[in-house]
């Protein structure tokens, strides 16, 4: 059986990208830049596929359909809340998204002002089933433990006190300084 081609699909005006762009964002939401990624493979290749995604755009926002504010808000809510990350965790993801530094350090700053890490941590660890370290292998299981805390975003602190909760024997490692953290 041979394989056929995808015929390239015709470049769309700005009515069809403006359609195109709402059905994306039906589907999920999505930063301007996410969006804009998008709209870029089906649009107008030069300058007119560019002020046709800059009028899309500006016609969403005027819509009040895109707002990389509201994005970054509810992302930061949704993965706090439900995947119960640490605030390191959802400025990585929001920088990867294409949210900016300014909105994404006002968004965290808002949404962890009141968080108790250890406890949104021991909170990860139940909806993670995650078991205290034991047996032989418990120096091996307790390092894998610390691991999977860090990526989730918590700080080495936090990952230190649910661990001396476990009764977990650590050895303390002073925490990197992030050129990202204000």
């Amino acid at each position: 059986m041979a394989f056929v081609r995808a015929k390239k699909k015709e470049p769309l005006g700005e009515r069809e990208l403006f359609e195109y762009a709402v059905g994306a964002l039906s589907r999920r939401m999505r930063t301007v830049r996410d969006l804009r990624r998008l709209m870029r493979a089906r649009a107008e290749e030069g300058e007119a596929g560019e002020q046709a995604m800059d009028a899309v755009v500006a016609r969403l926002k005027e819509l009040k359909y895109l707002s990389d504010t509201r994005f970054a808000a509810d992302y930061t809510r949704l993965r706090k809340e439900n995947e119960k990350y640490g605030r390191r965790r959802v400025q990585q993801d929001l920088a990867q998204k294409g949210v900016q530094k300014e909105l994404i350090a006002t968004t965290l700053t808002k949404a962890y002002e009141d968080v108790d890490e250890v406890a949104l941590a021991r909170e990860y660890i139940a909806r993670k089933r995650m078991k205290k370290p034991s047996g032989e292998n418990a120096q091996k299981e307790t390092a894998r433990a610390m691991g999977r805390l860090m990526r989730a975003g918590f700080s080495a602190g936090a990952i230190y006190k649910v661990l001396r909760e476990w009764d977990v024997e650590v050895d303390e490692v002073e925490e990197p300084i992030l050129e990202d953290e204000g």
